[in-house]
């Protein structure tokens, strides 16, 4: 299983710095990149992500041909509480990600399992067993 990554073998240490920046900071927009362990087992392959205090109703996780894809967006309000007043300006604040993994042709995409406990999103992806190499001992003649 890869992690699909943009490559920047050029200028690295520019390009970090360019994409590391919060240039939507003013819109009110605020997009992480969570933290992913994956594993793989004998029988399965495990993904998971960390991402704390999120509600796993605005999670969306899709495969299509082998690629996986896991977002999150939760729309936030800034509430006024104050009684008889109008707003003149309100903001809205966005927090999203979107993370994506290329599975290998061993994996069972009809066999997908997510949960999120703790802070913790886990995805258990079965390999289908007819695709699994067995392996075979060749005698040498």
């Amino acid at each position: 299983m890869t992690l699909v990554k943009r490559s920047n073998d050029l200028f690295p240490a520019f390009f970090d710095d360019f994409m590391a920046k919060n240039w939507f900071a003013s819109a009110g927009i605020n997009n992480t990149m969570p933290a992913v362990n994956i594993k793989e087992g004998t029988n399965n392959f495990e993904i998971e992500l960390a991402a704390p205090g999120m509600d796993k109703s605005d999670f969306q996780i899709e495969v299509e041909d082998h690629y996986l894809t896991i977002s999150y967006e939760k729309k936030k309000h800034a509430e006024d509480k104050r009684p008889n007043s109008e707003f003149t300006q309100r903001e809205f604040s966005y927090e999203s990600f979107h993370r994506s993994f290329t599975l290998p042709k061993t994996a069972n995409l009809e066999k997908i399992k997510a949960e999120y406990t703790n802070g913790i999103l886990r995805l258990d992806i079965d390999k289908d067993e007819k695709l699994i190499s067995k392996g075979k001992s060749i005698k040498i003649s």
